[in-house]
């Protein structure tokens, strides 16, 4: 299993690892490892489909003033809720991949790859906002007295209680917003910190911070792939999202009959928001299916 939280929980061999020894086969019960499966292609018949393909995650390195790649303590938000997690590589312990010191001063960088007309993602992915808030809420309760600021453009609270949410990490937890896109990121090879430069919109001054982390907000990308349009020939917009027959009225019907979408593959959007919209697929292609 890839990690315990794999969907699906299902076992598999590690081809990179295994040493071809057969001794797996002979222990296991059940006869369940066959060494000599391969691939094969299975014809399904069906009422309807629903398109859910998610997202990937901007690629940081594209941005390479920020140093993804090149600096060690430089990382991403999803590779910072591996190191929180329990079953992660640190056991869930906040430590600076450089050297595995605890880090005592922690920076998060907004919009790495949204609102970016550079990179060609002039949109915004709508999670970052909150998931970093969250992050830093969650290394303060890891590693008490850590300092943390996040550098943003604007702060998008959209969401039910998500507006009490950003102002109860401001207040409560101390949590420092400094309003700019910073211009660079550089290391100090002899500690490994990291030199931000930005400018204060607020007070138009300018900051070079040093930090001992810097998590870069990495924004959502569509993961439908080009050969998924040649089985399915799905209009996208023009950042490859999948365009629905209405976004308001119908967000979740394709063009395509009996095709559905729902989640990230139709647009950046949160949890709630992916449970409502999957909610609505599911039950428009079961009336499909039906009839």
């Amino acid at each position: 299993v890839p990690f315990p939280q794999a969907v699906p929980l299902i076992y598999t061999i590690d081809k990179d690892n295994c040493i071809e020894c057969g001794l797996c086969e002979k222990v296991c019960g059940v006869k369940a490892v066959d060494h000599n499966q391969e691939p094969e292609e299975v014809e399904l018949e069906v009422g309807a489909i629903i398109m859910a393909t998610g997202y990937n995650l901007f690629d940081p390195r594209k941005k390479e003033e920020y140093g993804y790649g090149i600096y060690d303590n430089v990382i991403t938000g999803l590779e910072l809720e591996r190191l929180l997690s329990a079953s992660g590589p640190t056991g869930g312990h906040v430590l600076r991949p450089s050297d595995g010191k605890i880090p005592k001063k922690v920076a998060f960088v907004q919009c790495v790859g949204s609102r970016d007309e550079k990179v060609g993602n002039p949109y915004c992915s709508r999670v970052c906002c909150m998931y970093a808030t969250k992050e830093a809420e969650l290394v303060k309760e890891h590693v008490p007295g850590t300092e943390t600021i996040i550098f943003y453009m604007d702060i998008r609270a959209f969401g039910k209680g998500y507006e009490e949410f950003y102002m109860r990490a401001e207040k409560e937890f101390g949590i420092k917003y400094i309003k700019g896109r910073p211009a660079e990121i550089f290391e100090e090879p002899a500690t490994k910190n990291l030199i931000i430069r930005v400018v204060n919109i607020e007070t138009n001054e300018f900051l070079e911070e040093e930090v001992d982390m810097v998590i870069l907000c990495a924004g959502l990308v569509p993961a439908l792939t080009d050969e998924m349009r040649k089985i399915l020939p799905l209009p996208v917009d023009d950042y490859g999202f999948i365009t629905t027959a209405h976004p308001k009225i119908d967000p979740v019907s394709t063009p395509l009959e009996g095709v559905f979408t729902a989640g990230v593959a139709e647009g950046p959007k949160d949890i709630p928001d992916t449970v409502a919209q999957a909610s609505a697929a599911a039950m428009k292609a079961s009336i499909v299916a039906r009839g």
